[in-house]
Parts: structure tokens; C-alpha cells; sequence
């Protein structure tokens, strides 16, 4: 039916412009039909996002959002122009060929653009997503995105120069060295970024250290080419995902799903003053309870430091912030010139930091003050004011 229209019009317009006058009734009509076309599009997609908003899901809504709709109503004139300038001059003149060339390379950029908006409308819908906002794959759609446009400006230059996309792509392959080089920091963060997803090695949110880069804290962001940290002083540290593959850190997110933090913290014993306990001293720690699990007449050669030792587990193990699921150890290391170390070893079911130290403390200061109650005393570097007693 279009291809009628052209030899239609020279029958009833003659004359020395007949052309030039064809031409333009020409292009007015593919002008007119593209705006028809946009307009008759667009009512069609406001349709289409009123039945998306009424949906149940919310998967549609994140998708196909007003920018993606009106994106896609874009591109539709153009489509409209692609197929009547040739429907309707038959053979594209010469000097019409810009406009061929031109429709072409905006239908090229609307329809990667699309992509685009799709790309980062299904990485917002990540987001709002709690079961999903914590994987860290904003790199992994900044790729899809390079990706994308890498194709369309590969295509795009083809259009322009009249070539095959595939000798264009074998003329990057031939500087392939050199494109390396230009961009060696954007692909080692593209490997680097898809291994930390694809490992489950980084999460947003994460509590990572690494102390090649002087970084302890938060995890905001991971991108192709950084991960951005907030450290606890709440500073910002942007480093290279590569950096972080390349070397070694400490990602702390287990320990706090584990639902127990560690700690391992050592008291120092005066050596003088461990020895065997009295019979009052056995008397008055039973009376407490403390000798729980031992028998009168191996309480005779008790010693001070079992004792205690004995009831650091127990208390450790009636304690209601402790994970009694994991460890918990009071063991005797080798003895310093400081003195003789009784660690502790165990966790804490609180892990946020502000709590956690609060309640280590809280364990610490009974253990300090129960020392003396088992006729031991604690290890000190002599002060002044103890040398200002000495005679």
C-alpha cells in the first residue's frame, strides 16, 4: 500500500519542483504518522502502568516504572520513521540517506538505553528486597550496563561508517593490548567485583578489616571499581575491589551471625601467691558454694588457683550472656615475668560492639574482684607510690 502512494502523487503533481514538492509532502506524511504513532504509544503504555499498578506484585512495578514506559513511547517514532521512509520513497534518495542514518543510530540509542533502565530498575527492586539488599551486585549490573553500551557504540559505529560490526571488532581486537592498558583499573575491578559476588566473600553491610589499607568498618557500597567502606570513625575508605582479592581481610559478618563474639582475655597471677588453702580458707569457701565437685578430703591439699580456676567455668557457665553452645575454656598458660596467665576463653550472645564491650566488662570487673577471696592477688608493675613504701 505505501509503495502506491509515491508513484500517486507524480500522476497528479507535475512541474518543474514535482519532486522537491513530492518529497517534502513525503516527509510531512512520515512526520505526522511518527507523532501519531508516539502519541497513540503512550496512551497505550499509560494503559499498561495503570493495570501494573493495580497488580499484586511489586516486581512489575519496579520494572516497568514511568521512566521505562516513557522510554519505550521514545522509541516508537523512530520505529514509525524506519519503516515509511523506505515504504514511502522506495528507494531512500541520496540526499535523504542522513535521515535514514540518523533514525537508525536513535533507534540504536533508545533501545540501549531501555536496557539500561531495566538494568537499574531491577537492581532497585534488589534493594528493597531484604533478603536480597545484602548481596553485593551492583558490580555485576554496572557490567551488564558497560556491556550494553559497548555492543550499541560498537553498532553505532558501524552505522556511521557503512561496516560490518565485525570489522570494527576486529580492529579492537588488533589494539587489544593498548585497551588493556587504558583500562587495566576497570577490568581487574570487574573480575575482582564478580568473584567477590560469585564467592559470597562481600556483603553490603559486611564488618570487614583489612589493615593493608587501614580499613575497619562497614561495607556501603561495592562497585566496579571501588568498595567503599565506613570506618568506625566514620570516615569513608574507597578501596580497589582487586585490593581486596589481591590480599587478605577479615570479613567479621559470621561472627555476627554466628550469635556469639569472642573474647580471649588473659588475668595475671601473682606466682608468691598461690599455695595450698587453709582449712578456715576451705570453711569459708564452702560455706559460699564454691567448692562444688570436690570432696572433703581432697579439699585438704586444695590449692588457691584450682579453686579459682574451678569457679571462673562454673560462673562462665551460669552466666545468661554467654553462648553456652560455643567454647568456653579457663586454662593456665605459661607463666611470664609478669606473671602467670589464667585465660578466659568464651563468647558472648550479644555481638554489637557498644553491648558486647559492656558486658565483657561487666564479667572482667567480678573476676578482678573474686581474685582476692581465693588468697591470690593480681600482678602489678610496682608504681611509685609502692616504691615510696619501701624502707
Amino acid at each position: 500500500m505505501l509503495e502506491t502512494i509515491r508513484p500517486f502523487l507524480h500522476e497528479h503533481i507535475t512541474g518543474s519542483f514535482s519532486g522537491a514538492i513530492i518529497n517534502t509532502l513525503l516527509l510531512v506524511a512520515i512526520a505526522a504518522g511518527s507523532v501519531a504513532v508516539y502519541y497513540i504509544c503512550k496512551t497505550l503504555l499509560r494503559i499498561v502502568e495503570r493495570v501494573i499498578l493495580r497488580s499484586p506484585t511489586e516486581w512489575d512495578d519496579d520494572l516497568l516504572d514511568p521512566r521505562m514506559l516513557r522510554a519505550v513511547s521514545q522509541l516508537a517514532p523512530a520505529m514509525a520513521v524506519n519503516w515509511l521512509l523506505p515504504g514511502l520513497f522506495g528507494e531512500t534518495p541520496s540526499s535523504l540517506r542522513w535521515l535514514s542514518a540518523l533514525t537508525s543510530l536513535y533507534i540504536l540509542w533508545a533501545f540501549v538505553r531501555i536496557l539500561v533502565i531495566v538494568t537499574g530498575n531491577l537492581y532497585t527492586a534488589f534493594l528493597k528486597r531484604p533478603q536480597l539488599r545484602m548481596y553485593a551486585v551492583k558490580g555485576v549490573f554496572q557490567m551488564f550496563k558497560l556491556i550494553f553500551i559497548c555492543i550499541g557504540t560498537i553498532i553505532g559505529l558501524s552505522i556511521l561508517i557503512g561496516k560490518s560490526p565485525t570489522v570494527i571488532i576486529a580492529a579492537l581486537g588488533a589494539s587489544a593490548a593498548v585497551l588493556m592498558l587504558v583500562f587495566q583499573d576497570t577490568i581487574l575491578g570487574l573480575v575482582a567485583s564478580i568473584q567477590l559476588t560469585a564467592n559470597n566473600m562481600l556483603r553490603r553491610g559486611d564488618w570487614i578489616e583489612t589493615k593493608a589499607n587501614d580499613v575497619n568498618g562497614e561495607v556501603l557500597e561495592v562497585t566496579l571499581t571501588a568498595v567503599k567502606v565506613k570506618n568506625w570513625d566514620n570516615s569513608v575508605s574507597t578501596v580497589p575491589p582487586y585490593t581486596l582479592i589481591k590480599s587478605s581481610f577479615r570479613n567479621y559478618q559470621p561472627m555476627r551471625d554466628s550469635g556469639g563474639r569472642r573474647v580471649t582475655r588473659p588475668i595475671y597471677i601473682d606466682i608468691n601467691t598461690i599455695r595450698f588453702c587453709t582449712p578456715e580458707e576451705l570453711e569459708s569457701l564452702r560455706a559460699k558454694g564454691w567448692l562444688e565437685g570436690i570432696e572433703p578430703e581432697q579439699a585438704a591439699r586444695v590449692v588457691n588457683l584450682q579453686l579459682l580456676r574451678r569457679y571462673l567455668a562454673a560462673y562462665l557457665a551460669s552466666h545468661p550472656d554467654v553462648n553456652h553452645k560455643m567454647t568456653t575454656i579457663v586454662r593456665q598458660l605459661e607463666p611470664t615475668p609478669s606473671g602467670l596467665p589464667i585465660e578466659l576463653y568464651f563468647f558472648i550472645t550479644n555481638v554489637d560492639w557498644t553491648p558486647f564491650e559492656g558486658i565483657a566488662s561487666d564479667i572482667f570487673d567480678h573476676v578482678y574482684a573474686v581474685v582476692g577471696e581465693f588468697g591470690l592477688s593480681m600482678f602489678q608493675t610496682p608504681a611509685g607510690t609502692d616504691l615510696s613504701r619501701v624502707k
